[in-house]
């Protein structure tokens, strides 16, 4: 008696106090911020020196002015503090980023905070509703495909996924303009009407267009990759285990599959929300929506390197951000992670 309790106290999982526990957490939320950090940094050394490296930004601004205005190179010079070593313009511009000094557009004169703000905000609005829209819709495919598996419906779910996740997005926004707003139908607004400054949003009707783009574009990937998980767990012996004891097919699939699918789900999810915030700046000019990509566009167009800097960060940070929020649901999501970091 005494030999067995002894080995069950040796073979007994030690359970960590909640302080360690806690100070674990602590531990590796501050890695995985300083990771996050690091990522940002040399993101902003890419972009700094890939557009210093892109030539003189005064000669790309005045053009055939170039040679016949020494006066205005010297002035751009200056403003652009040219002049100094391209170390020193690098951490002056770093500096600057981290107090929010973004400097001024060399397109305009106006501060790039100014210019970027309002265009930021329309751009996290386009992002949210179409996340909104296309989180349910694809977990909705991917339930309807995984609980008909191989039936016509899977194959003609799968058959169409497939089909416009080789569509690029310029073309799905050309095909829906040609269909509600053209020859077919004339049902919406082909550009994003925003007049007199006001938000994009105050006209609901001129959003539809590019949020529609925006979740065929991404939901196939969502739908695919989720029904994939939902499969593998609709395989496993607890989900065979349930049904053997009368559970619902229904309730196996949103109690028992559905929660167990949803970490592989939170990561493609949080790797298209990436994409989206790089990957709208076509929709947006295609549909003239007021955001960062349409800014963006511009901004490269005109040697506006200030705005080019600033508005390429802010897609890594949004980029870096989704994806650390993508990990930390993933860690509360699963029980074997958290008790690996908590061990």
């Amino acid at each position: 008696m005494t030999d067995l309790l002894t080995s069950d106290q040796a073979t007994e999982t030690p359970v960590r106090p909640p302080a360690r526990a806690g100070s674990a957490w602590l531990k590796w939320f501050a890695r995985r911020i300083g990771l996050a950090v690091l990522t940002l940094w040399l993101c902003s050394v890419l972009v700094f020196f890939a557009t210093a490296a892109l030539g003189d930004p005064v000669r790309a601004i005045l053009g055939k002015d170039y040679a016949s205005s020494p006066e205005r190179v010297a002035a751009l010079q200056a403003e652009l503090h040219l002049d100094r070593p391209v170390i020193v313009r690098y951490f002056e511009w770093l500096g600057g980023l981290l107090t929010g000094d973004l400097g001024n557009s060399v397109a305009n004169g106006l501060p790039v905070g100014e210019l970027v703000g309002d265009r930021i905000v329309n751009s996290a609005v386009l992002v949210i509703v179409s996340a909104i829209v296309m989180i349910p819709v694809a977990f909705g495919i991917a339930m309807v495909s995984a609980n008909n598996r191989g039936k016509r419906t899977d194959g003609v779910i799968q058959i169409v996924m497939i089909t416009l996740a080789g569509l690029p997005e310029f073309v799905v926004g050309i095909l829906l303009v040609a269909l509600f707003s053209t020859t077919v139908m004339h049902l919406l607004p082909a550009v994003t009407i925003a007049g007199g400054g006001a938000p994009p949003w105050f006209v609901p009707a001129s959003m539809i267009l590019p949020v529609l783009t925006l979740v065929i574009a991404v939901a196939p990937y969502v739908a695919r990759i989720v029904r994939s998980s939902l499969l593998e767990v609709l395989d496993s012996d607890y989900v065979e285990l349930a049904r053997l004891k009368g559970v619902p097919e229904r309730i196996v699939m949103r109690k028992h599959a559905l929660l167990n699918a949803i970490v592989p789900g939170i990561q493609v999810i949080a790797l298209q929300l990436a994409w989206l915030a790089g990957g709208i700046v076509i929709v947006e000019y295609l549909f003239s929506y007021p955001g960062i990509g349409a800014s963006l566009v511009d901004s490269v167009r005109n040697s506006d390197f200030p705005m080019v800097q600033v508005l390429a960060m802010v897609i890594a940070a949004v980029y870096v951000g989704v994806n650390l929020l993508a990990d930390v649901l993933s860690i509360l999501f699963t029980p074997r992670a958290r008790t690996a970091i908590t061990s």
